[in-house]
């Protein structure tokens, strides 16, 4: 029985996911993008649109789906109005591809009709490539951004695409994988198409191999903390002792050059917590601990705040989760759907030092921040360690946590540095510059990650420059189709 269109391009999309962690069938998405471009093929501009969509609704609602945790297990919100937030929100993601489908059928070669094959296939490939790439950005910061599941992602270590990471991003590794799903889709020369392919391969092995980064310093002994305690009870007063006999005990049992906490990892504002508990807790060396802290200006920041001998330094996240940490102007109403404890965050002042701790200079992102590579890469090159503090028990057990690993993978790869994950419930981890992870904890298990982490020196050509390559590079990949198209419309 042949499946229609529209629910074979949504099941294609819902597919897609498999190609991320925790299951990283990286060639996967790939083919299934391969599928969709052929159904492109065959349909009208509008018609494209709604294939896309579907796509776009399959892959989010599989791969995003733990939305619906936080607000309903998590947050406490209506199971109907949860599922018709998440369903609204998956919605909103799938109108990108959409686009795409729309704007490609729009500009392709053959005036809306069906495309004959293998005619003006270069041009096509590209324009297919270019078009998905800069929705995949313009996803990354429109409305605050949610560049999660962007396609680069599913490279990762051990696909011969990471290599792009360093150079172009995980937008540019995306453009190189939507560009082997086009050339794969598209009739015509497929010899010039597949040389192409081998040699994109190659150079992406061939880039994995360059040292872009120097170690600096000596390795510190690090241990980074998993408490494990649950969300449904973490704000609860009764069990704020097991916060704090939790993370203490890790402390004084893993001794270490640093110990970091993770993210709101003591449910009390930082000035809150007793003197005696933060006393143990860097008994050892030195503490990064995750909390709130009130600010002189009123108000309180999301913080990584460092205990040092030489004083105290912090760092106040930058980059809130709208209806999570804040609301939007126009959506207070929403709190009062939910139970989010410290939901009314301010932002942190941008341009932040990194932390001096111990000889190396600390870069710490919370939780979401670290899906935004252009703001890990202000840090650079004055921060030689990256640490980033979660608490990812919103998300219960889900893709989030694995899918939330492998984007720290892609920050370690662009910026050339150690990145340190210390997490609630999971999963804590060490990446090393190259992607590959080390060392982590299991999920949902308490614990302390002890590791060797390395200082390192030097700037990647991914910070040097940030997205902006791979978005030029994008928008001349879709300049002849575009060209074309108007030069066409003027001609009738």
């Amino acid at each position: 029985m042949r499946l229609p269109p529209s629910l074979l391009a949504a099941g294609l999309g819902g597919v897609s996911v498999f190609g991320f962690a925790p299951f990283e069938l990286f060639p996967l998405p790939i083919l299934t993008l391969a599928l969709l471009f052929r159904l492109w093929q065959q349909a009208e501009p509008g018609r494209a649109a709604w294939l896309g969509f579907c796509w776009g609704a399959g892959f989010f609602l599989a791969g995003v789906s733990w939305v619906y945790i936080s607000l309903h297990d998590m947050g406490g919100m209506a199971a109907p109005l949860a599922a018709v937030a998440t369903l609204l929100f998956c919605a909103y993601l799938a109108l990108f591809p959409a686009l795409v489908g729309y704007l490609y059928r729009r500009a392709a070669s053959a005036d809306n009709a069906p495309a004959p094959a293998g005619r003006h296939f270069w041009r096509d490939a590209l324009l297919l490539a270019g078009l998905w790439t800069l929705a995949e950005w313009l996803r990354g910061w429109a409305f605050t951004g949610f560049p999660w599941l962007a396609l680069g992602y599913s490279q990762a270590p051990p696909s011969p695409l990471a290599g792009y990471a360093a150079v172009l991003g995980v937008f540019g590794v995306g453009f190189v994988a939507v560009l082997f799903a086009a050339l794969l889709a598209l009739d015509g020369r497929r010899r010039a198409g597949w040389g192409l392919i081998v040699l994109l391969l190659a150079a992406g092995a061939a880039l994995r191999q360059m040292d872009w980064t120097q170690p600096t310093g000596a390795p510190l002994r690090v241990a980074l903390l998993q408490g494990n305690v649950p969300q449904s009870i973490k704000w609860v007063p009764e069990y704020l002792s097991l916060s704090i006999d939790t993370y203490t005990r890790l402390a004084l049992d893993h001794p270490a050059d640093l110990t970091v906490l993770p993210e709101t990892a003591i449910p009390l504002f930082f000035d809150q917590i007793p003197r005696e508990t933060l006393a143990a807790l860097g008994r050892h060396g030195n503490v990064l601990i995750g909390a709130a802290a009130r600010h002189r200006e009123g108000g309180y920041v999301n913080a990584a705040i460092a205990l040092t001998p030489e004083g105290t330094q912090s760092y106040a996240k930058q980059h809130l989760v709208p209806f999570g940490e804040y609301a939007p102007p126009g959506f207070s109403w929403f709190f009062e759907l939910v139970n989010i404890p410290m939901s009314d965050f301010s932002a942190g002042p941008p341009g932040q030092s990194p932390l001096a701790i111990a000889g190396q200079r600390i870069a710490p992102n919370i939780c979401y921040e670290d899906l935004f590579g252009e703001e890990i890469i202000r840090a650079l090159p004055e921060a030689t360690l990256l640490i980033n503090l979660s608490n990812t028990a919103w998300f219960g057990d889900s893709l989030a946590q694995p899918q939330h690993l492998q984007i720290a993978r892609l920050r370690a790869l662009e910026t050339g540095r150690m990145m340190l994950r210390a997490t609630n419930t999971g999963i804590t981890a060490a990446i090393a510059p190259d992607g590959r992870v080390l060392a982590q904890l299991p999920e949902f298990v308490t614990g302390a990650l002890v590791v060797e982490a390395q200082g390192f020196t030097g700037l990647t050509p991914y910070a040097q420059w940030g997205n902006a390559l791979a978005v030029l590079i994008a928008a001349a990949a879709v300049f002849p189709g575009f060209l074309h198209a108007y030069r066409r419309r003027r001609s009738r």
